[in-house]
């Protein structure tokens, strides 16, 4: 177990098991969470997300479920740490261990303003598997399928509530049809490329929670580096990030 600077004072414990990448620090920001709003991370892992929402934005809770026991451990010594460091704002973290699938029962329905997911990218019984048990969980849908996660998204959000999550190009009409299916209508659409030119990496999706069918806004492409290295946009987004590596 290590810890990572996420910028601003806040850190993260991570392990070679549980611990972040890019995907995940665009996903937060691209959730844009509001003042006030009340958010539900269905598989957050070591709690990424909800450290970087209370670093940039003053929720009024964010509760984080995870299935897996050592990850919600990593997520609670992380809000303790940072309790500790005077990051006040980890209070209105809440570890939640639990099922998805098991939603109905473990959270109360149309209470939530903002649902988020870092979904495992790959189908069960799809490519190389995995040996460990935790990174199977992470990367192939063995535990969970995107229909319980948009299940569960539906019943957590209240009327007009966003969900928002991000997946590999291949998976998008298989993303887009499971969103509709689930009263959950797609409202916002980014592509992210490595570079201008080359074939799009992933996508991030926000839909709205009874939201009638019609206009989608389709952002233009994220591109992630250029000749020079980071593109403005991703200096941007990672700049607190970035800030927090620097002064380490």
């Amino acid at each position: 177990m290590r810890t990572e600077p996420l910028g601003s004072g806040v850190q993260i414990y991570v392990t070679d098991t549980h611990h972040f990448t890019t995907d995940t620090i665009l996903l937060s920001n691209f959730a844009a969470v509001k003042n006030g709003d009340r958010v539900v991370e269905l598989g957050t892992g070591c709690g990424t997300i909800p450290l970087l929402m209370i670093r940039d934005s003053s929720p009024k809770s964010i509760i984080a479920v995870e299935l897996q026991q050592d990850a919600i451990e990593l997520l609670k010594s992380s809000i303790d740490l940072n309790l500790q460091n005077g990051v006040e704002k980890s209070a209105l973290i809440h570890p939640l261990h639990g099922d998805i699938r098991d939603i109905a029962s473990l959270l109360p329905a149309g209470e939530s303003d903002l649902v988020v997911c870092n979904p495992p990218y790959k189908l069960s019984g799809s490519g190389i598997t995995n040996p460990d048990p935790s990174k199977l969980t992470a990367r192939h849908e063995s535990e969970c399928t995107l229909d319980d996660i948009c299940e569960a998204a539906r019943w957590l959000l209240r009327f007009g509530g966003r969900f928002v999550m991000c997946q590999r190009p291949e998976r998008l009409t298989d993303v887009l049809s499971c969103m509709r299916a689930h009263d959950l209508e797609p409202k916002r659409l980014r592509m992210v490329q490595g570079r201008a030119g080359k074939a799009p990496k992933l996508f991030l999706c926000e839909a709205k929670r009874g939201s009638k069918p019609g206009y989608m806004d389709v952002l233009p492409a994220l591109i992630i580096e250029d000749e020079s290295g980071f593109t403005d946009e991703m200096k941007q987004i990672y700049a607190s990030y970035k800030e927090g590596h620097d002064g380490a």
